[in-house]
């Protein structure tokens, strides 16, 4: 297990774990950028409502993915089961 130092809103943190380097650093920016989104629309917002309107937002964008996903395994399902019976 390794450790990565990232900052996020300037403040620097020690990120430990398996995953590679590269993706720590990513995952730390695009949390990073999506806090200072939250701060350009509500510059006055204490750190702890920024962090959880940032939460929100990701995880709304997380389950929309998860959403369109869903419907695409639906949907290639549905071509599949379609070529199937053209070949029965």
């Amino acid at each position: 297990m390794g450790s990565v130092e990232v900052y996020i809103l300037g403040q620097r943190y020690t990120i430990k774990g398996d995953a590679p380097e590269e993706h720590i650093r990513k995952l730390a920016s695009y949390v990073d950028n999506k806090l200072k989104e939250i701060y350009n629309l509500s510059p006055n917002i204490t750190p702890v409502k920024a962090s959880i309107l940032t939460a929100l937002d990701i995880a709304d964008e997380l389950f929309r993915l998860k959403n369109e996903q869903e419907e695409m395994n639906k949907y290639i399902d549905e071509k599949t089961r379609t070529l199937t019976a053209l070949f029965d």
